[in-house]
């Protein structure tokens, strides 16, 4: 078997797929050193592939002082020591192939770390000259005062003053991630370079990390400029130029119209987050009711038929809430986040099954929209099986504690000295691994993990979810969230009840008339669709997926 005979020559393959997010240094630790590590990620490709997922984001493993959870690059062409050695990563990604996986990496653009040696060659070097022109430096902090400061519970300013270079530098993040300065054509060659060399290994996309922050130009706000597209378009001209079927994945977190930039036409990324889209199913679900959804939905264009979006319900970092009003802000971190240590920068710092109280029909009824609504998901590692968070843990490293594999010491994770880990595993009496774990998940025909691996093969054998059209149905209920995805011939109506209650809905299904529905998982046929309103009762928060094919 050759190394992508498993892999389809598709160019559109990064919609039909599954992609799992996850951090080397907590997945599996092979060398019981405390930390993940390739050869122990590659142990566990077996789970990723019955779990029926076809695609791995790898959060940065990277040389990196770690600040940043490895988004303070020091070295972009080499692998961290503490997650093993390059030839480690080539024998993951063959691995990988093999099993028909694919897999995305983090190509982090925007800044470096402080201690790269790009960085220290232009604070020693002299003013003006061209090893000081790869970042972006200013006499005073003045400059660009219409950017806003991200990380406001931290940072005081997007300047810090460099000792040693006697200027401020400029960043959008931690003042210890200088902004690099791709106004300069250096720059943007070395950029290309490091693009070249992981596409040459053979991963499969790019997440472009906080791409909208690449320039910065007085007078306006430094985000979304003209010259970041045309920088993007040149980085693609040269992924399409030698690369076939690879990807370039937009973070951008901004409103659907300002997103959608980023697609160009067809000629800048491929796949783009809808970040606002996420917070707004967690505030349906607690206001118990379809119109936030409904409405960022109705707010979202169309995008070029070749691009796709990106969707998820959590991930490794908080639960953002950027792209919300302020008063809705509010709601949700008192809805959500009622402690104030949940809460971090402008989001809340909490896994999925907490921030439902361990609901397993929440936790099911989340999924079903995420597997269902237009766009490419990801399942942030653990959710399959609810792992909780520790939000003592400081930054948002809550999210990020060791995978549960089993009741064994350290959860299966690594037989390390507990001391030596990363970050301790989760031993609480609800979300703790001695409770919660893949093993005994497995060994439970009732766990979700077991009912995360059927959804995902339902959804997995239907590409109208990746591929097909969206259109929301009228409900005489606005508690129900009801939507059809349409694609060739095949048209699937998803329902979700948002209620903690049960519930009745009357729905406009005319135009199906003479169908009769076909629920999904259990291919019950339901009544017929007729030329009247078609009535439909749910349970407590239930869902149905029902196929209309006549």
């Amino acid at each position: 078997m050759t190394i992508d005979s498993r892999l389809h020559d598709d160019p559109l393959w990064f919609k039909d797929v599954v992609i799992y997010q996850l951090h080397v240094k907590t997945f599996f630790d092979s060398n019981d050193d405390g930390y993940g590590d390739f050869p122990g990620l590659t142990q566990k490709l077996d789970y990723i592939q019955e779990l029926g997922v076809d695609c791995i984001w790898l959060l940065p493993f990277y040389p990196s002082p770690l600040k940043d959870d490895g988004y303070d690059i020091s070295d972009y062409t080499a692998i961290h020591p503490l997650y093993g050695t390059m030839q480690d990563f080539r024998t993951f990604i063959k691995q990988a192939h093999k099993r028909g996986i694919r897999v995305i990496t983090e190509l982090v653009i925007n800044h470096t770390s402080d201690q790269h040696k790009w960085f220290q060659e232009a604070r020693k070097a002299r003013k003006g000259s061209r090893k000081r022109k790869w970042y972006v430096w200013s006499d005073d902090n003045t400059k660009f005062p219409d950017a806003r400061i991200i990380f406001l519970d931290s940072e005081k300013s997007n300047w810090t003053w460099d000792e040693s270079a006697q200027q401020f530098y400029w960043h959008r993040f931690f003042h210890h991630q200088p902004d690099l300065n791709f106004d300069n054509p250096e720059v943007r060659k070395a950029m290309l370079r490091v693009m070249r060399f992981w596409l040459s290994i053979g991963v499969d996309g790019f997440r472009l990390d906080a791409i909208p922050y690449l320039f910065e130009r007085e007078g306006t706000n430094c985000e979304n400029l003209p010259e970041t597209h045309a920088l993007i378009k040149e980085l693609r001209r040269e992924l399409d130029k030698d690369y076939k079927n690879k990807l370039f994945l937009a973070e951008a977190n901004q409103l659907p119209g300002d997103v959608i930039q980023y697609f160009g036409n067809s000629d800048e990324c491929h796949m783009a987050y809808h970040f606002p889209l996420m917070p707004r199913i967690f505030m349906a679900l607690h206001q118990e009711n379809a119109h936030p959804i409904i409405d960022i939905m109705a707010r979202t264009p169309h995008i070029p038929f070749d691009c796709q979006w990106a969707i998820f319900l959590r991930n490794h970092d908080e639960l953002t809430l950027e792209m919300v009003t302020p008063d809705e802000r509010d709601y949700m971190w008192k809805a959500y986040a009622a402690q104030e240590r949940m809460r971090i920068n402008l989001g809340i710092k909490r896994r999925l099954a907490p921030l439902v109280d361990n609901s397993m029909k929440q936790i099911e009824l989340l999924n079903s929209i995420l597997l269902s609504m237009p766009g490419t998901p990801i399942i942030y590692y653990g959710d399959e099986i609810g792992m909780g968070d520790n939000i003592y843990l400081g930054d948002r490293n809550s999210v990020r504690t060791p995978m549960q594999w089993s009741v064994d010491r350290n959860g299966g994770f690594s037989k390390a000295q507990f001391a030596s880990l990363f970050a301790p595993p989760l031993m609480d009496p609800i979300w703790g691994y001695q409770a919660l774990n893949v093993e005994s998940q497995l060994l439970d025909k009732s766990s979700l993990l077991h009912w995360m691996k059927t959804i995902i093969s339902l959804r997995q054998q239907h590409q109208v979810f990746g591929r097909g059209s969206f259109e929301f149905i009228s409900s005489s209920n606005q508690k129900i969230l009801a939507y059809i995805r349409s694609h060739e011939d095949e048209n699937v109506l998803c329902l979700a009840n948002l209620s903690r209650y049960p519930q009745f809905a009357e729905l406009e299904l005319s135009k199906f008339a003479g169908i009769t529905p076909v629920e999904m998982f259990g291919q019950s046929a339901f009544h017929a669709i007729t030329e009247e309103p078609y009535v439909i009762t749910f349970g407590p928060h239930s869902f149905y997926w029902l196929l209309l094919k006549r």
